[in-house]
């Protein structure tokens, strides 16, 4: 796995490094992914087989995104983020906010490490996703990676981290390098928001 050094300022150069962890888990886990049924518009695992979580570095590469998209757009997209997260303090999963009503992703060139991750030796129709240890493995190589790469953020569920990066000044004291969970601890505690710092060090 690649050891990106812990990345201090959430800068506009976004892509590469992201790129460089996705693009190293898939070459490592070529030869289990080869065998996957997942085709275009099978999306349980986007309705009830996990959650679909996110690094800040990430959400704020998704957010980027979104806010490249014309208006009525993302006001649709605000208020399917509103829902979930409303249907998220509920226990179980939830649908993502990102599904299209043809079961296509709207954020596909953007999506999360947690949605490229996903698989299946089987369809999902009768229960969950069929992986390879050796692939799970890898992806929790690749997530600790993120982690490290995004050393001054947090991990979630993706419409909390959303929520988090719309705070304005909370938003330019990442990008600027900053790290003070305490200034979101309230915010994070019961979204149950991991520290990236601690949780990679606790590996």
């Amino acid at each position: 796995m690649n050891d990106e050094a812990p990345m201090t300022t959430a800068g506009d150069a976004i892509d590469e490094p992201l790129e460089r962890i996705y693009a190293d888990y898939y070459q490592r886990a070529a030869p289990f992914l080869a065998g996957a049924v997942c085709r275009p518009g099978c999306a349980r695992c986007c309705i009830e087989v996990g959650d679909v979580d996110a690094t800040t570095l990430e959400g704020l590469r998704i957010r980027n995104f979104l806010q490249s998209l014309p208006r009525p757009q993302r006001l649709e997209i605000a208020k399917a983020l509103a829902r979930n997260r409303r249907f998220k303090q509920q226990p179980g999963h939830v649908r993502c906010p990102f599904l299209q009503k043809n079961d296509t992703c709207r954020i596909y060139p953007v999506r999360p490490f947690s949605c490229r991750q996903v698989y299946s030796l089987t369809a999902c129709a009768e229960g969950g996703p069929t992986v390879h240890r050796q692939a799970a493995a890898l992806a929790r190589e690749a997530v600790a990676a993120l982690q490290r790469l995004d050393a001054n953020g947090y991990s979630g569920h993706l419409s909390y981290i959303l929520e988090l990066l719309d705070d304005d000044a909370l938003r330019a004291f990442y990008r600027a390098g900053g790290f003070d969970p305490g200034r979101i601890m309230r915010f994070a505690r019961p979204r149950r928001l991991s520290i990236n710092r601690l949780a990679v060090s606790m590996d």
